[in-house]
């Protein structure tokens, strides 16, 4: 199935008219309702906030004669032009790609004997690239990565781990110590 000129115009009319997903549907046939339901959103459709939710009595007496005139199809005629004024939200702003850095613990959440050995080890880190990062390598991120003045540690990791040994201890903090600061 594809969305034809006619088959959207219909979709359109029927949304328009107040009809549900599943009786559009079912009126195109060789469509579900989910599908109405993603074609509505890409035409930015009103999403008919406004409407009630029980149809109005002329739509019951209308439904009631549906079937009479659905075996009754008239020929197809010439399209008639028609109005059909349709709201469009702004889009959002696109983010830049990447994905934000995850929270990092901040300076009164970490004992300063440990930041204070953190900043010293810093101070002697490879300042390596992502494309230089190995298995063996201290993989903790150090500045923005907008900027050119982004690195990682690129010091000898502890075994087992993905950091070395001063970005271990601020990344792996027992529970216990964690447990009292809160306190």
């Amino acid at each position: 199935m594809s969305w034809t000129d006619e088959r959207v115009e219909l979709l359109k009319k029927m949304w328009t008219e107040g009809q549900s997903a599943s009786q559009i549907a079912k009126e195109l046939g060789g469509v579900t309702r989910n599908a109405v339901i993603g074609k509505v959103h890409r035409l930015g459709l009103s999403n008919r906030a406004g409407a009630s939710a029980t149809p109005a009595p002329e739509k019951k007496a209308a439904k009631a004669e549906a079937p009479k005139t659905e075996a009754k199809k008239p020929a197809k005629s010439a399209p008639q032009e028609k109005v059909i004024e349709v709201t469009v939200a702004p889009r959002k702003p696109i983010v830049p790609a990447g994905q934000p850095l995850p929270p990092q613990p901040s300076a009164n959440e970490i004992p300063a004997e440990t930041l204070a050995n953190v900043r010293e080890v810093e101070k002697t880190a490879k300042k390596i690239s992502l494309m230089e990062l190995t298995e063996r390598t201290c993989k903790w991120p150090i500045g923005d990565p907008a900027t050119d003045d982004f690195w990682f540690c690129g010091l000898a990791v502890q075994q087992g781990k993905p950091y070395c040994e001063a970005h271990v201890s601020v990344a792996f903090q027992p529970m216990s110590s964690r447990r009292d600061r809160r306190r």
